[in-house]
């Protein structure tokens, strides 16, 4: 559910410039969505994951920026910060912590050995750096109705081969047979 929601503000930013074919516009409406965003995720949870606030706080200043200036260079970094800032996020913690980021994460749902969470956490980091570098490389070197297309669809696409690659991962080293779900506590229980 919380990914449609994500989703959510990308599709009207990308339906709202190919009505309008004005960026600028499309642009209002990408940082109108992404702030009904965070007060849907706080009305529903009482709390804003970190997530939902480096995607806010890039959407309001680049978004901002794209609109003060009247350039979409500016808009254009968006998903490459947020991406680049995840996949630092990742390996910092994989280097300086002593705790996995994912598994923090994702261990109260399913439980892997820990050098399953090493790869699937450095996995995900080369993943987010690859899908920033993509995003650049559509922004600068093709059209702007090509990377608008790219963002709506390309972004989904990219997480949906991680799933797969992690998946087959997990399959092949033999972690989904041994894959364990932790059981949701039930009141009382």
């Amino acid at each position: 559910m919380k990914q449609l929601i994500e989703f959510i503000p990308i599709a009207l930013f990308g339906g709202v410039y190919f009505w309008t074919r004005d960026i600028f516009i499309a642009t209002m409406v990408l940082m109108g969505g992404i702030v009904l965003q965070l007060a849907v995720e706080y009305w529903t949870t009482k709390t804003v994951s970190r997530q939902t606030q480096i995607i806010f706080w890039s959407a309001i200043l680049l978004g901002g920026a794209t609109l003060l200036f009247r350039n979409e260079e500016f808009l254009f970094w968006k998903p490459t910060i947020v991406n680049w800032i995840f996949s630092v996020t990742l390996l910092g913690f994989h280097f300086f912590s002593r705790e996995n980021l994912l598994k923090r994460m994702l261990g109260s749902k399913i439980q892997l050995p820990d050098v399953a969470w090493k790869h699937l956490s450095l996995g995900w980091s080369a993943g987010f750096f690859l899908a920033g570098l993509l995003n650049l490389i559509v922004a600068f070197q093709f059209s702007l109705d090509f990377w608008v297309s790219y963002k709506l669809f390309g972004g989904f696409g990219l997480t949906l081969c991680y799933f797969v690659i992690m998946v087959v991962y997990l399959s092949r080293s033999g972690y989904l047979n041994q894959l364990k779900t932790v059981p949701e506590k039930t009141p009382g229980g």
